[in-house]
């Protein structure tokens, strides 16, 4: 069996002599684990499609279960960001996370688009790395059906909310004085503004996912209750995100 489809390359391992396991996630058929034969020999023309963060064309082919790349053809390799140690970090642990979130042989179109706008973000756009981050993070928690609640109040119904803040374990925003009607657990404060931008970035278009601004107080505390929530939802952490805070300002 043959299939061709654009693809991302989420991970790379390098495997026997000459020989790297590629996690892809495909147009096609979503998250793929599969082989690539030879490409880390000299002059290999499926070398440059089959490393991390590359964006092209993957032709492969199924023998017993198990998938191999054929042939490749790069399409995008993300410059930008492979040249600058701290947007690097940042690109890793995004796809990282689309890897903890991608499901093996299921498509999922909106998960493969909001990373590769956040890449091209980090590539090209030159907007704050915490700005992209914390998109990201909400934006692919929504996708994934970890959306928290942020229409009002999550306790007295006010639709905008006082002094608002986000509780990780209910995963909802509230009053700051109605913390005391929830439960156990971690309620991390926002601004106003920051509440507003999380509106924005969870039901905004796609393609406009990063036209918000904040101010720092108010970018820092949105990408800090991201990363707590993303965590706490999936209760794991991430390896990329530890070597990017200790590169980063904000880290």
């Amino acid at each position: 069996m043959h299939l061709t489809t654009n693809a991302l390359v989420l991970r790379e391992v390098n495997y026997k002599e000459s020989d790297k396991i590629l996690t892809l996630l495909t147009e096609k058929e979503g998250k793929l684990t599969v082989s690539a034969h030879g490409c880390r020999k000299k002059g290999s023309p499926i070398a440059a499609a089959c490393q991390l963060l590359a964006w092209g064309e993957f032709t492969l082919y199924e023998f017993n279960g198990l998938w191999s790349v054929k042939e490749t053809a790069s399409e995008r390799l993300f410059d930008g960001i492979r040249g600058d140690l701290e947007k690097i970090a940042l690109a890793s642990y995004i796809v990282e996370v689309t890897e903890a979130l991608a499901e093996e042989g299921q498509p999922d179109p909106g998960l493969l688009a909001v990373t590769l706008n956040c890449l091209h973000a980090l590539d090209k756009l030159g907007r704050p790395l915490p700005q992209v981050k914390t998109a990201f993070e909400w934006r692919s928690m929504a996708l994934a059906g970890y959306e928290p609640q942020i229409e009002r109040c999550g306790v007295c119904g006010r639709p905008e909310p006082m002094e608002p803040h986000i509780h990780l374990g209910e995963g909802m925003v509230h009053c700051g004085p109605c913390r005391g009607k929830l439960g156990e657990g971690v309620s991390m404060p926002l601004t106003t503004a920051a509440l507003a931008a999380l509106r924005h970035i969870t039901w905004g278009p796609r393609k406009r996912l990063l036209s918000f601004r904040l101010d720092g107080d108010g970018l820092r505390r949105l990408s800090q209750a991201s990363e707590a929530y993303l965590m706490t939802r999936l209760e794991r952490g991430f390896r990329t995100l530890d070597f990017y805070k200790r590169l980063s300002p904000e880290g």
